[in-house]
């Protein structure tokens, strides 16, 4: 074979190549692709404040300790404990990934990361810290200070300020590369046969009507016990509470599926301390379907396979407080 032959096939088969690793199989589900960063330096303030528990009065609660990172983006407890040890009445639901769900919040209350990062700091259950305080104690703090000027221009912060730099933080945190992205851009080799037995069990069931697109989830409000009504712990009523219709009551938004078997508990209350369980109890009161013990473990195999890379976060060195930096005040 000549030299331009070899050189020819060679081409050939990186075009050939490129063809396939941009192939992606036609699922309800598709990749999550990684994250692009648009400012750097606000996603590195936003990181900061992330993990600043001088945002909460006790100082000693910060974004990650509801969202923890190192967790699968929860703190896998029933519901969240926030100011004064009281316990939230709902569970706290990952943050990876949570920006390409259609709100925030279980009833969506927040239409976006930004409008969402402003809620815990303040709410009593959770950070319990007057905006007008948060602002005041990041700006008795010169390096913060001079970090806000250097992203913002402005040497005065504020809350919109602290919010937009918090969301850009957490546009970040999506996980993409898990098995099953694999398998829709084309590894046949990737899934065992018991994983792909469940996607179709998945599939046919009906399970992707609410659980589509990238995260698998978080597109849609959905009634919780559709087939059989679902008896819960929690005051939680759902999307009710925000448009104040009552056809609303107990319709949250749908949870994104990616990562799912680090962020146990599950459902808004945490009441399916188990995959197993969240699958059995959804296949009944959501499908009208019993699956058998088989049936679940081959579906919560399928699951597993949407565990994707979970980003590599260095630690920050948060900036201290000056003498005019008011000090926490003891829970009461």
């Amino acid at each position: 074979m000549t030299k331009m032959k070899v050189l020819g096939v060679a081409v050939a088969l990186a075009v050939a190549g490129s063809a396939w690793a941009a192939t992606v199989r036609d699922e309800p589900i598709q990749p999550i692709e990684a994250a692009q960063v648009s400012d750097p330096g606000k996603v590195e303030l936003g990181k900061k404040l992330w993990f600043e528990p001088r945002l909460s009065m006790s100082g000693i609660i910060s974004c990650n300790s509801c969202h923890n990172l190192s967790m699968g983006g929860t703190d896998n407890l029933k519901t969240s404990i926030g100011h004064g040890w009281k316990a939230g009445p709902v569970n706290s639901p990952t943050v990876f990934n949570s920006s390409l769900a259609i709100a925030q919040f279980w009833d969506g209350r927040a239409a976006d990361l930004k409008e969402q990062a402003g809620g815990p700091i303040q709410a009593g259950v959770e950070m319990n810290m007057p905006h007008t305080l948060a602002v005041g104690i990041l700006q008795s703090i010169p390096g913060y200070v001079a970090e806000f000027k250097a992203v913002y221009g402005k040497d005065k912060i504020d809350i919109d300020m602290i919010t937009d730099s918090i969301a850009e933080f957490e546009k970040t945190l999506v996980t993409p590369n898990a098995r099953f992205d694999k398998w829709l851009k084309g590894d046949d080799k990737v899934l065992t046969e018991k994983e792909l037995a469940g996607y179709t069990l998945f599939k046919e069931s009906g399970c992707v009507a609410c659980h589509n697109g990238p995260a698998a989830g978080g597109t849609s409000f959905q009634r919780m016990g559709v087939v059989e009504p679902y008896k819960s712990s929690s005051p939680a009523e759902g999307r009710s509470a925000v448009t104040g219709v009552d056809a609303d009551r107990f319709n949250f938004k749908v949870p994104t599926l990616r990562n799912v078997e680090l962020s146990y508990p599950y459902f808004h209350d945490g009441e399916a301390k188990t995959l197993e369980e969240a699958v059995d109890i959804m296949g009944r009161l959501q499908l009208g379907r019993t699956y058998s013990k088989d049936e679940i473990g081959s579906i919560v195999a399928f699951l597993k396979t949407l565990t994707g890379e979970l980003p590599q976060i260095a630690m920050p060195h948060l900036p201290p407080s000056s003498n005019d930096t008011p000090r926490p005040e003891p829970f009461k």
